[in-house]
């Protein structure tokens, strides 16, 4: 008879640390949210897949296991394409040294769209398309609250000529993109509501302006995290993006999107030293787990680099990683504080809970993925990086 060998799973007492755990319940649970959301609404989710730059991940957020699918880089496009992803916008303005990879994806069978705000870029764009006899998709960007870069929805001139431009010189118009990144400073369900309400209103507009000037505008895409889970009418509105509600953020809370309960990601880190005279205890991850991300810093809440969690990830109160050298993160309590620090020995394991979810994702290669409170770490979940 045959002997069989037994692989004890690895478990968050044996990982080597600093490494990325993913709790796949709580992540479950906010791509159910915010699907049901959506449900009641009408609109598409097209998640954007940034944050996870996981194929597992993405498996697991998507409506199918084709699409629709949002990426910020190229080399996502191409990652998840190789995976089985057909539907992609690569929502970064797009330059002329970037479209023979996405003329190289159109040949292999992806539905790729770009995104542009001027006549240049799009003269650019139906330059490449009559070359390679392929018409290259594009929508035009938006910008519904100064935050970033897009078209202003009153420009109406600038618009249409933009739309023409790709209409009728070679590419394709497929539509009108905006994002709500000024949500990420609102504050309140009222706040974040008008947020939501002026992107949807702001990309409805725009659409009508190209229709009525002869100019067809089949899609209307609007989105982020905040914005998505405060919309409260989405009439006019055929798909909405987000990305970092998969995971959540001390961000996406210190804003009020979720609780700290919701937040599925987090640094398994181990206690290395102590420094009792100035209230420290200082662990194995620094801002290169952590990442320099100081998003709470303007929050009514300061998180400093992280959120520190028992090794099950319940937060201990007012801990924090204080200050961040790059492999050392310095725990003490928050300012002000009346609890004290917790007893922590040389090799005690905590989790940390990320400002920012996509700026931590990306300093580690894979996720060890747990279920709530459990030890066991289930699966590995390979993650990408680079552009």
């Amino acid at each position: 008879m045959a002997s069989q060998t037994f692989v004890e799973k690895a478990t968050l007492q044996t990982l080597e640390t600093p490494c990325l755990i993913l709790d796949a319940d709580r992540m479950e649970r906010n791509v159910r949210r915010l699907k049901s959301h959506l449900t009641t609404l009408g609109p598409r989710l097209r998640p954007h897949l940034k944050t996870g730059k996981s194929v597992e991940v993405a498996r697991r957020v998507m409506m199918s296991d084709a699409g629709p699918a949002t990426v910020s880089t190229l080399k996502e496009a191409e990652q998840f394409a190789a995976a089985g992803v057909r539907d992609i916008i690569y929502a970064v303005g797009i330059a002329p040294g970037k479209l023979g990879r996405v003329l190289a994806l159109r040949a292999a069978g992806v539905d790729i769209a770009v995104i542009l705000d001027s006549v240049e870029q799009a003269r650019l764009v139906a330059d490449a398309s009559r070359k390679s006899n392929t018409r290259i998709p594009a929508l035009i960007e938006i910008d519904c609250d100064g935050h970033r870069s897009g078209v202003l929805p009153d420009e109406t001139e600038r618009l249409v000529e933009i739309g023409r431009a790709l209409h009728e010189e070679g590419a394709e118009l497929r539509g009108v993109l905006t994002h709500a990144g000024g949500s990420y400073s609102a504050r309140g369900r009222d706040a974040l509501e008008q947020c939501a309400e002026e992107e949807r209103a702001g990309a409805v507009k725009a659409a009508k302006a190209l229709r009525e000037a002869g100019v067809p505008c089949p899609v209307v895409s609007v989105g982020s995290t905040p914005t998505a889970h405060f919309s409260q009418d989405l009439t006019g509105v055929t798909e909405v993006r987000a990305g970092v509600f998969v995971f959540f953020d001390l961000v996406m809370s210190g804003i009020g999107v979720c609780q700290v309960e919701d937040i599925a990601l987090s640094v398994l880190a181990t206690v290395v030293g102590h420094q009792p005279e100035k209230g420290w205890i200082l662990v194995d991850a620094g801002w290169m787990a952590m990442s320099r991300d100081r998003g709470t810093a303007k929050q009514e809440l300061d998180q400093g680099y992280g959120l520190v969690c028992d090794v099950h990830g319940k937060p201990y109160d007012d801990l924090i990683v204080a200050d961040a050298n790059q492999e050392h993160g310095v725990i003490a309590l928050r300012p002000g504080s009346k609890s004290t620090l917790p007893d922590l020995p040389i090799g005690a394991r905590v989790r940390i809970l990320p400002n920012h979810a996509c700026a931590t994702g990306a300093q580690h290669d894979g996720y060890h993925v747990v279920r709530d409170g459990s030890d066991v770490i289930e699966a590995e979940w390979p993650r990408f990086g680079g552009w």
